[in-house]
């Protein structure tokens, strides 16, 4: 049940938010900044790459990991398939799918901080829990890249939020 309601009410969020959008934008000045733009299939490597990449458990896991015990041993292996990852799509997407580092950077960064400020909260079933949504936005983000943007898998971005919040509220109700 809560892979659902965090699935509806993140969508919900994140259109409201439009953070599709906002990646593309992000992309857009990406994509004129490096001055690539005669190439038509840059935002979508980069927006792709990026929701592929900061969409695994490993990318909330390892920063988690980071953040509070100074192990970046999930990361660094993280980084080598994220690596292999960005090779790939850059040989469809072209540069754009490598500006996504950029983003991953951000996110991954945050996550860290925030572990490290608030110290240590990812409980095993927190964990399945946000491996359980990340496993459905990825299955979105693949009928994206093998049938054409269908899923704004960006506005479902928030869902990882309230699986997060759930488990806050879960933890002070049982305090």
């Amino acid at each position: 049940m809560l892979l659902v309601l965090s699935l509806v009410l993140g969508s919900f969020l994140g259109e409201w938010i439009d953070i599709e959008q906002k990646l593309e934008l992000a992309g857009e000045k990406i994509r004129t900044a490096v001055k690539a733009k005669n190439d038509g299939k840059f935002v979508d490597g980069f927006v792709n790459v990026s929701l592929i990449i900061c969409i695994g458990a490993m990318a909330i896991v390892g920063s988690i990991q980071d953040g509070i015990s100074g192990d970046y041993s999930m990361l660094a292996a993280k980084a080598v398939l994220d690596f292999v990852i960005v090779m790939i799509f850059a040989s469809t997407y072209g540069l754009g799918a490598v500006f996504s580092a950029i983003l991953i950077f951000l996110y991954q960064g945050s996550i860290t901080l925030f572990a490290a400020l608030c110290g240590s909260f990812a409980s095993d079933a927190l964990i399945s829990d946000l491996s359980y949504v990340g496993s459905v936005l990825i299955f979105c983000v693949g009928i994206n890249v093998g049938f054409g943007k269908r899923v704004r898998v960006g506005n479902m971005l928030p869902s990882l939020i309230i699986v997060i919040l759930y488990h806050i509220m879960q933890g002070l109700h049982l305090s």
